[in-house]
Parts: structure tokens; sequence; C-alpha cells
């Protein structure tokens, strides 16, 4: 049986969520407490390799570079770290663009800093030809900017609060806007073979943007999708805005969604999916259980759960 390696993600935010019950750092905010998570394993390899008969496989070539953006704030302009991981072989490559998602309950800017990377998703589909992109929004990882998707107020913690929480997922939608033109413009991208992927906030961004850029995506895969978790003040009116707003895309989508989440019951998610296909939206959820103790928001770290059925719909396309 495939028992998957916790990330330090995954351990750092086990502490948050159980303390505060609030947003994953994937994304979400309220819920259930989260199921316990199992032992660290040690990953001596960088970002770019994985472990292989007791050495290092170097997957792919990673690049860390700067999106400008249309945007300027307290003077000065603003450009959005992009990390990109590259098959060793060719020079244009058909290509993946994942989106984070939030960082605890919004309370403690130590975390916005982070910048988010997915080994997992990242050798799957490296390996598979594609080159894989992980942009960081406004003020997130090293992007310049404020983070500013959806606060409280006071900016003490994320708000629950209907046009607040939206008011944030307009503000991330805008930064996803820039970097698909930004991409888009890459030699080294087959402008013809894109999708949009996320995982939690960045699940349900991937969602809603594709129906805004048709003209650049094939489709979009929606981890754990979601912008408010259950039991967060509007949260339902939220989600179902975003998910539906979605629906006018013309092509399909994937929703990868894991038992035992901790913001997103499976039920809720089926009602969130079955929203946007009433709506007109093209599509099909696929549920996964994780081995035992591990939390289903972190469901994209477990490729060999979810691989056959991204590539089936791979295939499809």
């Amino acid at each position: 049986m495939h028992l998957p390696i916790p990330t330090s993600l995954e351990l750092r935010v086990a502490g948050c969520v159980l303390l505060l019950a609030m947003l994953s750092a994937c994304g979400g905010s309220g819920g259930e407490s989260a199921p316990p998570l199992a032992p660290p394993v040690s990953d001596p390899c960088d970002s770019s390799s994985i472990l292989e008969n007791g050495a290092c496989r170097t997957f792919a070539t990673r690049s860390d570079e700067r999106a400008p953006t249309p945007f300027v704030e307290n003077g000065q302009a603003v450009s959005l770290e992009v990390v990109l991981f590259m098959p060793l072989q060719g020079s244009r490559f058909p290509l993946l663009v994942i989106h984070h998602g939030s960082t605890g309950n919004g309370s403690d800017p130590s975390l916005f800093g982070q910048t988010f990377t997915s080994k997992a998703i990242a050798n799957f589909f490296v390996e598979r030809g594609w080159m894989v992109a992980f942009p960081q929004r406004r003020g997130r990882g090293k992007s310049d900017g404020l983070y500013d998707e959806g606060f409280n107020p006071s900016r003490t913690a994320y708000s629950c609060e209907q046009n607040l929480a939206l008011g944030g997922a307009e503000h991330a939608l805008e930064d996803l806007d820039v970097l698909t033109d930004w991409l888009r413009m890459r030699n080294d991208v087959d402008t013809t073979r894109m999708l949009v992927s996320g995982t939690s906030r960045g699940g349900i961004l991937s969602i809603a943007h594709i129906a805004r850029r048709p003209d650049a995506y094939l489709g979009a895969i929606n981890f754990v999708g979601g912008w408010l978790g259950e039991g967060c003040g509007d949260y339902a009116s939220v989600n179902r805005t975003l998910f539906v707003g979605g629906a006018s895309f013309p092509g399909t989508s994937l929703w990868l969604y894991g038992a035992n989440d901790s913001f997103y019951s499976l039920a809720y998610s089926r009602s969130n999916f079955d929203a946007f296909s009433t709506a007109g939206g093209l599509g099909a959820l696929h549920e996964f259980i994780r081995a035992p103790g591990f939390n289903g928001h972190f469901l994209i770290n477990d490729p060999p759960l979810w691989g056959s059925t991204v590539d089936a719909w791979l295939d499809q396309l």
C-alpha cells in the first residue's frame, strides 16, 4: 500500500488547524479539527530531485523568475514570483499552472513569505513532458505587494463575510489574469496546451478563472477547492458563487477531493460540483481516501492515488 509522505506544509498546518479550526495552509477558512498526521519522513533531495535507489535523481530544471504586472503600490511597481519546473530535454512545453491556497487563519504574517511549490505534482507532470509553474500572488512568497485576499478590517485574520471574501477572491483573480498573460508570452510555452490548477483556494480560483480565460486554457484541475471552509460565516454563498462563476467555460474540468478533509466534507464538495453542473459546467468529480491518519485536504501530495485519473483526463483532452 502506498504510504504518503507528509510535507513540512502538512505538519506545520496541522498544528494551526487543531488550535484554530480555521484555514489550512492551502486555503479555506473554518471547519472541523484536522485528523492527526503521520510522523514525517526525511527527504534529503532538493525541490527538483527525487530519491531513487538511495540517491537523488534530478527530474527537472528549476527556474525562479519575476513576472511584471501593471500594479503599483506606494509608488512602486509590483512584480510576482514564479517558480518554474521544466523537463530536462526540449525547448517548448505544454504548461500546467498551479495556484497556491491561503495561510492558516491569516493571523500569522510570517507564513505569507513562504513560497509554495509541490514536488509531488511537479514531478508527475514534468515526467510527462509538461512545464509546471507555481506563481505566488501579491504579498505571497517573494512577490511584491500587499497580501489582500479577504481579511477582516483589522487584518488580524481572514474574513468569513461575503463581501470581503469575494473581494479578496477578485483581487486574486486579477493576479491570475496578469500571470496568464506573462506565461503565454514565453517562447518555451506551447500556448495551445495550457492547463490551470490549484489546491484549496487555488483550486476554486482555477475553476473561476477558466470561465474568464477560455482563450488561454484547455481546462482546470481542482484539488480540494474552496475559498471558505464549512462553518465559516458566509462560506456556502461565497464558495457557490465562485464555483458557479466558472460554469460558462466551454471546456472540461477535473475535481479531485479527499475523504477526511478538515475543511470540506465530501458531501459538501459534491453539492458544489452539482451546482456547477446545473449551471452548465462540464467536468467530473473524483473522490479518494488517503492512508489512515492523513488529512484529505493535502490530496495533492499523493499522485499514486489520483495519477491514473489525471492521465485518463489528459488523454481525453
